[in-house]
């Protein structure tokens, strides 16, 4: 495997007295706490989207963050130099798991075909690098959000085709997710919601994004996936209002939709402060 990070080595447990500032201060993974590691405990995974993936940008700037696998040239090649990137770094800082979006790993391609082709190919590196490093994959979901056909929702937007196109899309990742032995598939509606009221029909998308759940959750069972489903609460990221605003109204929708014993939460804290809630709240 090649090295990215070629002067850090492994990062390991020093304890509080280090001076190495790659270094474990406080956490000890092997640390045996109520019959279990830390390791086991916390079960931390790296996301391929805040460590490799965003460019650093906010809405009044461009990117801040320069990265080899972030110049122009083949897309496919930069995916490669991120993949070889990414387990580097996983290795070395010791990290159980990793999660990633598809289109984190894999460039979109000119058609669907040529998308999916993309992705195949970098699934069948990684899953080599899964072999060598050992490291495991925590959850899997579909990047329903960047792309401008996603501009007025995804499963909610009121063209079939580009429903029927995110129900590809979750289909494909899905499949990877299992291939890879993912624990968990996360449904992230970043673009589930509207800007205003007046050009939008909630009773149509709600009952939208409900089927979709179903599909998604007949899928699993059809495919034998094992792991959990489970739906994101996200506020204002990036739609005014979204359907899967808070921990509560996410509940709602599953209980509706009768998949309370199919679907689960997978709550974030800053999601939660960013719904004028706290983390304990949505707990």
């Amino acid at each position: 495997m090649s090295e990215y990070f070629k002067n850090i080595n492994h990062i390991k447990f020093e304890g509080p007295k280090s001076d190495n500032p790659l270094s474990f201060k406080f956490y000890n993974e092997d640390q045996v706490v109520l019959g279990k590691t830390m390791k086991e405990h916390f079960r931390f995974a790296t996301c391929y989207w805040h460590t490799f993936t965003w460019p650093g940008i906010d809405p009044f700037g461009g990117p801040t963050l320069e990265r080899p696998w972030m110049q122009l040239g083949d897309p496919l090649k930069m995916a490669e130099i991120k993949l070889e990137a990414a387990f580097d770094f996983f290795s070395k800082i010791k990290t159980p798991f990793f999660c990633f979006h598809d289109r984190d790993i894999a460039p979109e391609g000119n058609t669907y075909e040529e998308t999916k082709k993309n992705l195949d190919h970098i699934v069948e590196l990684m899953e080599k690098k899964m072999d060598q490093t050992k490291v495991k994959l925590l959850w899997g979901t579909a990047n329903a959000f960047s792309h401008k056909r996603y501009m007025a929702g995804a499963s909610t937007n009121p063209d079939p085709e580009v429903f029927a196109f995110v129900a590809a899309q979750v289909k494909n990742c899905m499949d990877i997710t299992k291939r890879l032995g993912g624990e968990n598939y996360v449904l992230w509606g970043g673009r589930e919601g509207y800007e205003t009221i007046l050009n939008t029909n909630m009773k149509i998308e709600m009952d939208n994004l409900s089927r979709f759940l179903e599909l998604v959750v007949d899928y699993k069972h059809k495919i034998g996936f094992k792991g959990l489903i489970l739906l994101e609460p996200k506020p204002h990221e990036p739609t005014k209002h979204q359907y899967d605003f808070d921990a509560a109204s996410c509940l709602a929708l599953i209980r509706k939709t009768g998949l309370e014993n199919e679907v689960k939460l997978n709550i974030e804290v800053n999601h939660a402060t960013l719904s004028g809630h706290n983390f304990e709240h949505e707990i």
